[in-house]
């Protein structure tokens, strides 16, 4: 088996709620076989403060967050990704940068959970989480220097479909 340590860089426009739920996810749920990032196409320059306490409550780290943009990884000297993932609609959408190391891309779409009214915050950010914390424990399950390269881009895209099925039912 690799000893190969995989980058994986998690997408969204603002950079302020699940792209960063998502990069503490990997950073917990990895085993020290990937490294995660998060950044945005226009980051708002905050980290919601909703996604920080659903980290909390989960009992994963909230520290050193922050809010930057994706042009950070495309940058000479920036980490060789070897995924670029986006989670949310908007970001898959648009023009990226070239990234280093011609990563493979998926999109694993999941509503914005900052979008909705004040008073249905915390259980937005709850059910978002979870379907994030689902997509990641599978990636996670992917061994990707076993696997061609055409396999497991499509194996990473087919993750970005799974439905959460308590999702499904609302």
């Amino acid at each position: 088996m690799s000893d190969k340590v995989f980058n994986v860089l998690f997408l969204c426009t603002g950079n302020s709620a699940r792209s960063i739920m998502a990069e503490a996810l990997l950073k917990e749920l990895g085993g020290g076989r990937f490294r995660a990032f998060s950044a945005g196409s226009h980051p708002t320059g905050v980290v919601n403060p909703y996604a920080l306490e659903r980290l909390e409550v989960e009992g994963l780290d909230s520290a050193g967050f922050r809010s930057k943009n994706w042009d950070e990884f495309a940058q000479p000297g920036s980490p060789e990704l070897d995924f670029v993932i986006t989670v949310c609609d908007n970001a898959a959408g648009e023009i990226c940068p070239v990234w280093p190391g011609q990563p493979i891309t998926a999109h694993w779409g999941v509503p914005d959970p900052a979008a909705v009214d004040d008073d249905q915050k915390f259980m937005a950010f709850s059910k978002v989480f979870t379907q994030l914390e689902r997509r990641i424990s599978l990636f996670t399950v992917l061994n990707p220097a076993s696997l061609e390269r055409l396999a497991l881009e499509r194996k990473v895209r087919e993750i970005g479909l799974v439905q959460d099925h308590q999702h499904q039912a609302e």
